[in-house]
């Protein structure tokens, strides 16, 4: 709590201060003094010019003309006693249309009391008429300033730390530990906000194994980025991992999917895209469904390539769902990769052209050839990002999964 000014302004303040009184360095005030005594606001003003302090001052004798006024100022010194308002209701009506300025306010030595209260509703200092000289009342006034800009930082660096908490929660729905124990298959997984700006958007992935030989992967992707993006893809995996383990059919989930889809999003418009991969490890066979997503790239033999499957619809859009597509693996060594499409719609270099999947497709080939596959996703996003020029604006998920035939 601030403590009011204690020197009194009786004496002349020329005499008392001369003109080496501590002149406030620093740019020029802009201060909007609300008072509608014509002899406090000369006071203030000879105040303010003994003690060669710079502030601009512009006067308003009312909270409606003060409201005409209060445009590019930096602190309002406000008289508590006003023909359209007293007390705290003047504050409370200049607080309400006052955004960047700080407010200072002006009591009465028998009043102090409602200086203190004026701080507590949100005022950054207050001074007793008759208690302050020009000195302190230009410091007063710079502190005040100060104090609001301060106020400000702490209130913005409080939403940043609250917005990184609740991104952390929707994180660790979006991005679960996989579901599974099998030693046959390997998964590694990748996530990076768009331009690492450390918010949440909508990809989201998930792993869940339902028998010994059979383990279900799904990746995918809500239009928009924000926290209701977020919430929306944490809602879509976690009823496809119900879905999934409840032993729906597998041609009758991303219609379920897409209902919750449509239940849950806040705009009609609102999409999702989707690819999924039923692994059955015994016959070494993968079925592959996409809605809207782009198609995963197959390491195998050698060779690089992205699964023919057929697009599908994007959920939450009309058209019937494509029919899944049976890709034989093998029993040697094979990889699948599924991403976002965050990663292949960054440019490629000085040019507009995006990546796109073939040339992920080549980025791909030339990663595989050069190291361990569980590097390949971080690598990728690296090199997309030196041919983007920067971070990529979306954001981007990877689930790579890798079978050794010789284990």
């Amino acid at each position: 709590m601030t403590t009011p000014r204690t020197v009194s302004s009786a004496a002349s303040p020329r005499g008392r201060l001369g003109h080496q009184a501590g002149t406030p360095t620093g740019a020029r005030l802009k201060v909007l003094l609300v008072e509608d005594d014509d002899a406090d606001t000369f006071l203030v003003r000879e105040l303010l010019a003994e003690a060669a302090a710079p502030v601009e001052l512009t006067v308003a004798t009312s909270v409606r003309e003060a409201r005409e006024r209060v445009a590019g100022v930096d602190c309002v010194l406000l008289d508590l006693g006003l023909p359209d308002a007293q007390g705290l209701d003047a504050l409370r009506q200049v607080l309400g249309f006052v955004n960047r300025p700080a407010v200072c306010v002006l009591t009465g030595h028998h009043d102090e009391h409602l200086g203190i209260a004026a701080v507590a509703e949100g005022a950054q200092d207050y001074l007793v008429k008759g208690q302050v000289d020009g000195v302190l009342l230009a410091r007063a006034l710079r502190y005040a300033v100060e104090r609001k800009r301060a106020d400000e930082n702490a209130g913005r660096l409080r939403e940043v730390e609250l917005r990184q908490a609740e991104s952390a929660r929707l994180e660790r729905g979006l991005l679960p530990q996989p579901l599974m124990d099998t030693d046959d298959v390997r998964v590694t997984s990748f996530y990076r906000p768009g331009r690492r700006r450390g918010l949440i958007g909508g990809d989201f992935f998930d792993v869940v194994q339902v028998a010994p030989d059979r383990v279900h992967f799904m990746i995918g992707d809500v239009c928009g980025h924000g926290v209701d993006e977020a919430a929306l893809g944490v809602e879509l995996r976690v009823a496809w991992r119900a879905l999934v383990l409840a032993g729906v059919p597998d041609d009758a989930v991303l219609p379920a999917v897409e209902q919750v889809l449509m239940s849950e999003r806040r705009q009609p418009e609102i999409f999702a895209t989707v690819a999924t991969v039923r692994l059955d490890l015994t016959a070494h066979r993968a079925t592959v469904r996409l809605a809207g997503h782009p198609p995963p790239l197959l390491l195998a033999d050698g060779k690089v390539g992205p699964i023919p499957a057929p697009s599908g619809r994007l959920l939450g859009i009309v058209p019937k769902p494509a029919p899944p597509y049976e890709l034989e693996l093998g029993a040697g060594d094979w990889s699948l990769l599924m991403y976002t499409d965050g990663l292949i719609e960054g440019r490629t270099g000085d040019c507009d052209d995006r990546l796109e999947v073939d040339g992920l497709n080549r980025l791909v080939r030339d990663g595989a050839a050069k190291m361990d596959l569980t590097s390949l996703p971080a690598w990728l996003v690296e090199r997309a990002e030196a041919a983007n020029g920067g971070p990529l604006a979306d954001d981007v998920a990877i689930l790579l999964l890798t079978q050794d035939g010789a284990r």
